[in-house]
């Protein structure tokens, strides 16, 4: 089932009666077209409308404009239960006095009309579900007699077991320990294949939209910043926010400029980037993007080695990084020469990202022109538009005001509340004891 979302926004009313403008913009002129049986990640930091995008396509929450279309029937205004969706809440949600087998026939229970299941249909539908998802042996368990991630495996199976044309699942891998989140990540990734289900999952964790999601949609404060193939966004990053947003380690972030077609980090000429003009930027380099050398062009101070294995990590500082510490991961094998406290790299083209200091707009330069041209025709191809944000998001432009408007509002209530206050009595000095000695002989 193809979903269509077209200039979708949510604004929520403000609750301050005396300031009615003071609304909150979660989602802000969304526009996506998910693909017909495709696993699209919702991604990004708390507060960034990721959630309230899922609420929507669910009907729990009704836009303030915008459609949303489900193949070729306009949904916007109908139901929860009439739109044939499956939602999976972050806390799981089942019911304690139920066994599994009652949790996941609850839904067909409630079905009526022309879409009512005999006994035999609905369990027979519950048991196929619940082999699906591997917990067929655990029917006749209450939900306090399974770990995590079985309770986990039932709320998906109550949600599959309507057969629903959209799955939709919110943050469903929060309350899991690292071992269960990694094994119950892949778990939904085949259902989800086995079943070609359209699926939108909705996570804060890169990590797990990266692994698992067909295409993802990056978002900051209720705009879509960046949207496409996990791998194509982490490799051409649109803007600054994405970048540091994608990547583990993150991305490190120094203060640059372009002059004469080189980029120069500090007093050092770290690498040609032809194309690019005379400017002021910030430069993004991954942490796979160094090459050691003892003759490299960009020099560091050494902190301290982090051995993984097959790779290390160097950890190093720079006077014109803006992260605290500079990671490079570089094979075992080079460890013999990272010794002393100084260590120099060549950069790898690709691995290194121009961001406009003003805009914080990516800055092409080089292969990396002809290569994103490349990938939007990829996108293209596959029925995708390349979508990014340019420019300043509305929300911090509406948060700033704010912050502005209140501070002198602080201000006067703290001027009143120290007129309010009694004045402290200000203490006499005690005579010392030569003035006491001096009346004393008077």
């Amino acid at each position: 089932m193809k979903v269509v979302l077209e200039h979708l926004t949510k604004i929520f009313p403000s609750r301050n009666k005396k300031d009615k403008n003071a609304e909150v913009v979660a989602v802000n002129d969304f526009n996506f077209e998910i693909p017909d049986g495709k696993l699209i990640g919702l991604l990004g930091p708390s507060g960034c409308g990721k959630s309230t995008t899922l609420f929507m396509i669910s009907g729990l929450q009704a836009p303030t404009s915008g459609k949303i279309y489900f193949g070729d029937d306009d949904v916007t205004k109908l139901s929860p239960e009439n739109r044939g969706i499956g939602l999976v809440f972050q806390n799981y949600a089942l019911y304690p006095h139920l066994t599994v087998q009652q949790n996941i026939l609850f839904p067909l229970q409630n079905l009526k009309g022309k879409n009512r299941l005999s006994k035999e249909e609905m369990l027979t539908r519950a048991t196929e579900v619940a082999k699906l998802v591997q917990i067929d042996e655990f029917m006749n368990r209450k939900p306090s007699e399974l770990s995590g991630g079985q309770q986990q495996r039932v709320a998906i199976a109550r949600a599959l077991v309507k057969m629903p044309r959209v799955l939709l699942l919110d943050e469903p891998l929060s309350n899991l320990d690292a071992r269960l989140r990694l094994q119950t990540r892949e778990e939904i990734r085949r259902i989800q294949r086995d079943t070609k289900i359209t699926t939108v999952f909705v996570t804060h964790d890169q990590e797990e939209a990266m692994s698992i999601s067909d295409y993802i949609v990056v978002m900051k404060l209720g705009v879509v910043m960046q949207t496409g193939k996990p791998q194509w966004v982490y490799d051409d990053p649109a803007n600054l926010f994405v970048a540091k947003f994608l990547g583990t380690p993150p991305i490190n972030v120094f203060s640059g400029r372009v002059e004469n077609g080189w980029l120069w980090i500090g007093n050092e000429r770290a690498l040609e980037v032809k194309g690019a003009e005379d400017r002021e930027v910030y430069v993004g380099i991954r942490p796979e993007g160094f090459v050691l050398d003892k003759e490299g062009r960009l020099s560091c101070s050494v902190s301290g080695i982090d051995v993984m294995g097959r790779d290390i990590s160097v950890v190093s500082t720079h006077p014109d990084s803006l992260n605290p510490v500079v990671r490079s991961i570089i094979s075992a094998d080079e460890i013999g020469n990272t010794a002393g406290t100084t260590v120099r790299f060549n950069l790898k083209p690709h691995k290194v990202f121009l961001f406009d200091k003003e805009t914080e707009e990516r800055v092409y330069f080089g292969a990396q022109i002809a290569a994103h041209e490349e990938m939007i025709e990829k996108m293209k191809a596959e029925g995708q538009a390349f979508v990014t944000h340019s420019g300043p998001l509305p929300r911090e432009a509406d948060d700033r005001a704010k912050e502005e408007t209140a501070l002198p509002e602080q201000k006067g209530i703290v001027a009143k509340l120290k007129g309010l206050l009694p004045k402290k009595k200000e203490k006499t000095e005690a005579p010392s004891k030569d003035e006491n000695t001096d009346s004393e002989e008077k």
